[in-house]
């Protein structure tokens, strides 16, 4: 695909005005529209980039197509595989001088929440001179007394914050919803800028959209400055992949450099936080956690957690360990305290908010309580602390209107007896934006998350752009992304060419190194397996080729009769049919598809896919794309298609293995991934000996095992003659030159293991070097003509035992939890 993407060499501001699509959009200008609305010299934006769209074809499929390069994907409540990120190809563009009042009101607002949060957790003088009623503080569930005294490295509460973002009816922007707890949003509106450049070439440069890159690189410094060393270790702390914002989580550790741990990754001692990697424990200086504060340390806040770090708290209290954002600033989002922030702009800087949120009042207090319930049909009626509460058993916001006969009185009743739990909102009409549908412009109503995050002076920089959500529904009150919602890229631009004069921030060049980030063990683990499941997927597609071609063979009474019963057998012996009875087409229809059996070739692949899914900061775009492709489709029982689809999945991992073998730097990551493949073939050699060799075998018999390792032309070159039972043996197993053979395998085991970091400081070898000397030693010695059964199931032994060394090294330890999918055994 061209890097140029759908849309090139279209000359964007040569073509008349009056050709533009958006010439046909027809708004609804009471609800205000932000192309509508715009300064001339922005509209002109707006329609240069409208004409682009509707004058490509296939614009949506590119997109389509670079999202899933880029493996975006996200979750709704209930979903158990992932969605694909809906991007509509028309960006929402707002002006530089638009976007600096908005920039302006949020730097004000950003450093209030900071003030706020650092009195509640330090002196509370809010509290005590009245300011701030104290149950708007002690009924979010985000307020985390143990943390009450315990301050910040360089006393930021804040590093990252978010802010969902309407423009109403006569282009005013209200505030919705502010984020601080966890960042959900920021990586999309990342992603959507990558996707939309690629799809789109050279248009957003056109225009003058302002890029994001400098707004990441100052939120990285930001958060390393606070450190107290000066190469600081950072690690993204997600709760794992079944996590809605986990692909989302792992672009964002991959494009910012952090390192993407789990709670069970972690470990404190003597107050500080290490990462258990396979060199052994390292320092991590900073945390940008995904977690929920009351999850991140189940000895110190719940402690039905699983997910978290035991004894975190004591890094904080020691305060060497800096965490954005601080534990416990999620007390900051409860809808109440959007009620007083008016009034303690007023308290503490003594001038009001240059940028207002939504009025609200906090039924906690008699009159406002009394104003909610005779207003009630005009209102917006929440939780006020954003938990399900009765008449709102899903926390969400409703109408007013929508409660009424017994509903209305049982929620009334409810405001009653703890009116404390219940805020009211004015109703506002979000404004509407040009979303493309395939054929047309249509307004549709929209809302902005954008992000602001401090540098390392400690000011803060606001992204300039952000994501934009697209709702059919028009309601203010719903996820990041519901059914049926769009996401839109959010471009600021210049309205003067130029205009933008501020420098991008010139580090200074870093110390020339050579040495690899650190990998955790779970990584690790997870490369390892990778491999693995890559490796058993291709030699199952072999297999399957090979047991069709020797049905037909059979059928022309071609080949020996016992080829097809043995390669079954190999089938059933790994797993991936149930049993070797019944037809060779058959037995290959059930180890192509039966997606019920993990051990099938399509359970094989959704197994890599899976496990990729664990990987996605440290896989390359090509590689994700080869992953992510589906099972090969077939007719079941048709030998040629089914050859057919064994074919394209040998290619398919084929290419996965050249595009690591070639892109992938030789460091502990490449060299776990690759330990995989080569224990994983160690094994399926022995195995393949053992079932297509008993004691016995024909020349179609050692054909059919020569051609699975790809060695027979090799042996007819080297012998002139027709396979016996002991050269063949040799090449397929002894003989040290043969890359598919197994001396070659365990020969590259014990490369990989030797140049993995021990430790050990008196210089003696680990188990697994152990183990792996072992192996390569009895190799040496076997001799092809005295190889029997015993010795090979000995070999095999050895082989499974060389893998339970390695995951015992260099993997985490854990019992198997309650609800968690471990990968399924492999012998």
């Amino acid at each position: 695909m061209s890097t140029e993407g759908a849309i090139a060499d279209v000359d964007l501001f040569g073509l008349d005005p009056n050709a533009s699509p958006l010439a046909l959009y027809a708004p609804d200008r009471s609800r205000g529209d932000i192309y509508a609305d715009a300064p001339a010299a922005v509209a002109r934006k707006w329609d240069s980039f409208a004409r682009a769209i509707s004058a490509s074809s296939g614009i949506e499929d590119y997109l389509r197509r670079h999202v899933e390069d880029l493996g975006l994907g996200y979750r709704l409540t209930g979903d158990e595989q992932e969605r694909p990120w809906p991007l509509n190809p028309m960006p929402v563009i707002i002006g530089a001088d638009e976007w600096q009042r908005l920039e302006d009101g949020l730097i004000q607002r950003a450093e209030l929440l900071e003030r706020v949060i650092a009195d509640i957790y330090g002196p509370q003088r809010l509290v005590t001179d009245g300011h701030l009623p104290a149950p708007v503080v002690t009924g979010s569930r985000d307020f985390t007394r143990k943390m009450v005294g315990v301050p910040p490295p360089a006393g930021r509460y804040l590093h990252v914050y978010g802010v969902d973002l309407a423009r109403g009816p006569t282009g005013e922007w209200r505030v919705l919803a502010d984020r601080v707890r966890l960042s959900f949003g920021i990586g999309y509106a990342l992603e959507n800028r990558i996707a939309l450049s690629r799809g789109t070439g050279s248009l957003l440069p056109s225009i003058g959209a302002r890029r994001l890159a400098d707004f990441f690189d100052a939120m990285r410094r930001g958060i390393a400055s606070t450190c107290a060393r000066e190469d600081p270790r950072i690690a993204l702390l997600t709760p794992g992949r079944f996590n809605q914002a986990y692909p989302e989580q792992a672009h964002l550790a991959r494009y910012l450099g952090f390192a993407l741990v789990e709670g069970r990754d972690l470990l404190v001692q003597d107050s500080k936080l290490f990462v258990r990697t396979i060199a052994g424990l390292k320092r991590v200086d900073a945390l940008w956690r995904w977690i929920n504060a009351r999850n991140l340390d189940p000895l110190a806040f719940d402690s039905r957690s699983e997910i978290g770090v035991p004894d975190l708290f004591s890094a904080w209290a020691d305060g060497g360990l800096v965490t954005a954002n601080w534990p416990g600033a999620g007390v900051i989002e409860a809808r109440a305290m959007s009620a007083f922030l008016p009034r303690l702009a007023e308290v503490l800087f003594g001038e009001p908010l240059m940028l207002p949120n939504l009025s609200t009042w906090w039924c906690g207090q008699e009159w406002e309580r009394d104003y909610v319930a005779a207003n009630l049909d005009t209102l917006m009626v929440s939780s006020a602390f954003r938990e399900p509460v009765e008449g709102l058993e899903d926390g969400r916001t409703r109408p007013g209107s929508g409660f009424t006969g017994a509903a209305r009185e049982a929620l009334l009743q409810a405001m009653a007896r703890r009116p404390m739990d219940y805020t009211g909102q004015e109703v506002i009409r979000i404004g509407t934006t040009p979303c493309w549908t395939g054929a047309h412009f249509e307004p549709r109503g929209f809302t902005i998350r954008t992000f602001l995050a401090r540098d390392e002076d400690g000011r803060w920089r606001m992204m300039p752009g952000g994501l934009a959500r697209l709702s059919q529904a028009g309601e203010l009150r719903t996820p990041l992304m519901g059914e049926g919602d769009l996401s839109a890229d959010v471009c600021v631009v210049d309205e003067v060419p130029g205009a933008n004069v501020a420098q991008a921030h010139t580090p200074s060049s870093p110390a020339i190194r050579r040495a690899a980030k650190i990998l955790p063990s779970q990584a690790a683990d997870n490369l390892f397996w990778l491999g693995r499941y890559s490796e058993r997927a291709q030699m199952t597609a072999r297999v399957v080729r090979a047991l069709l071609s020797a049905s037909s063979m059979q059928s022309a009474q071609q080949v020996s009769e016992t080829v097809p019963d043995r390669l079954a057998r190999l089938l059933a012996r790994w797993g991936v049919i149930e049993t070797a009875e019944g037809t060779p087409e058959e037995l290959a229809a059930a180890a192509l598809g039966d997606v019920e059996r993990c051990g099938s070739l399509a359970g094989m692949v959704d197994n890599v896919r899976q496990i990729a899914r664990l990987l996605r900061d440290r896989l390359f775009a090509d590689s994700w794309r080869v992953i992510n492709r589906p099972m090969p489709g077939f007719l079941p029982l048709d030998s040629d298609s089914m050859a057919d689809a064994a074919e394209r999945v040998m290619e398919r991992f084929a290419t996965l293995s050249g595009i690591t073998a070639e892109s992938m730097s030789r460091t502990a990551a490449w060299r776990f991934l690759d330990m995989g493949v080569r224990l994983e073939r160690a094994s399926l050699s022995l195995q393949a000996t053992l079932e297509m060799v008993p004691g016995s075998a024909s020349a179609d018999d050692l054909t059919s095992l020569l051609d699975l390792f790809d060695c027979h032309y090799l042996y007819r070159n080297r012998y002139l003659a027709i396979p016996f039972i002991a050269p063949a043996l040799d090449m397929v197993l002894l003989d040290p030159d043969q890359p598919r053979g197994l001396a070659f395998q365990v020969q590259q085991l014990a490369d990989h293991i030797a140049a993995l970091p021990t430790l050990r400081a008196n210089g003696m070898p680990e188990p697994p070097m152990r183990a792996v000397r072992q192996i390569a030693a009895r190799i040496a010695a076997l001799d092809a003509e005295e190889l029997d059964h015993d010795a090979l199931e000995e070999l095999l032994e050895q082989v499974l035992a060389l893998s339970d060394a390695i995951a015992k090294r260099y993997f985490l330890q854990r019992e198997p939890q309650a609800g968690r999918a471990d990968k399924p055994s492999i012998q």
